[in-house]
């Protein structure tokens, strides 16, 4: 399959530098990752109330949704939104291509053929990605999950305690290991957090080579376009209008208590070393940390299976077509044509 268009979404467990990986990306001529946004998932859990996409007016009524709606974040995107509404109106009649509208407008804003995603949950929703965007390649970035937990702790958007940050690292991992095990070839790419701030040239020549483009050297300067790929009022994100450091990796053994090193490395420990991170021999975690893990993790996982159950019904009864005729994989999965440079529909 070509990958000179196909979309590129970063996933990893929050706090893994999955920030920098997309000003990198961005800094590439050819592609455009924009500030994460929050109409994607709630577009595809919504997709019934939608309705068909085959329908110009449903399809007017969902851009109208993604542009103007308080908690999407295409305000951030800088994107006419009249312009995108009538693009998405004028675009192929499935879900995948109203939403892959968006970021398609965000790639011209910058001159730029190809576009990205970036959001950390979307490890948890691959699947549903490939159903909008069936020739997606997915870059996984891993850091050492107790510098990540110990990140996440510190952040004044995280209401969770530590067991839940714990959780989520191992979650991540795990998807991490379903993926490289069941997506196509070619599709999945993973990389270390500390060997990409350590040598990034070499981690991103392997990365574009992933995705089929040539390497560009900007890519190692990723803070030339924070300000205008992230947003001022992150100010968690601060770090990245500097250097590429490797100056937080291992800060976890000054930044974590004694109790939570020990819990990370207890339940995290086989995780941490297929990964290449070593164990600093902290004690085995006591019971009642251990029980108070087990059970975090059991509801999220509860939680998780209702969410599965749930999703399996809704799809016995889609409203219309969801993946993508954006791209020239898309359509070709399609059966269809590649259309012209520039052309947003088929011909009449």
């Amino acid at each position: 399959m070509t990958t000179l268009d196909r979309p590129v979404f970063v996933i990893g467990c929050p706090r893994s530098g999955t920030t920098m990986l997309q000003l990198m990306l961005h800094s590439h001529p050819r592609i455009a990752v924009p500030p994460e946004t929050r109409f994607m998932i709630q577009a595809y859990h919504a997709r019934r109330r939608h309705g068909d996409m085959r329908r110009p007016d449903n399809r007017r009524r969902l851009a109208e949704w993604v542009a103007g709606g308080k908690d999407t974040k295409f305000r951030e995107l800088g994107l006419d939104r009249t312009e995108y509404v009538d693009h998405a109106v004028a675009a192929p009649g499935s879900l995948g291509s109203v939403l892959g509208t968006v970021f398609r407008d965000y790639a011209a804003r910058f001159g730029k053929p190809r576009w990205g995603d970036k959001r950390p949950s979307y490890f948890k929703h691959v699947g549903m990605l490939l159903r909008l965007f069936p020739d997606a390649q997915f870059i996984h970035l891993v850091r050492d999950g107790r510098d990540c937990v110990a990140s996440l702790m510190e952040m004044p958007w995280y209401k969770l305690d530590v067991y839940h940050a714990i959780a989520n690292w191992a979650e991540a991992i795990d998807f991490g290991r379903h993926h490289a095990a069941h997506l196509p070839a070619g599709s999945y790419h993973e990389l270390r957090y500390e060997d990409l701030t350590a040598d990034p040239e070499l981690a991103l020549k392997r990365l574009c080579g992933f995705i089929g483009e040539d390497y560009d050297p900007a890519m190692c300067e990723p803070r030339h376009v924070a300000q205008v790929a992230v947003p001022a009022h992150k100010v968690w994100h601060a770090n990245t209008h500097t250097a590429v450091t490797t100056a937080r990796s291992g800060s976890w053994s000054s930044r974590l208590e004694p109790w939570q090193i020990s819990l990370c490395e207890t339940v995290l420990g086989s995780r941490l070393e297929s990964h290449g991170y070593e164990l600093s021999g902290a004690p085995k975690a006591t019971r009642d940390h251990r029980t108070a893990y087990r059970t975090t993790a059991a509801k999220r996982r509860g939680a998780r299976l209702k969410r599965t159950s749930r999703e399996r019904l809704i799809r016995l009864w889609e409203p219309g077509p969801l993946p993508a005729l954006l791209t020239s994989g898309q359509r070709a999965l399609a059966g269809l044509p590649p259309l012209p440079h520039g052309q947003l529909v088929e011909s009449s």
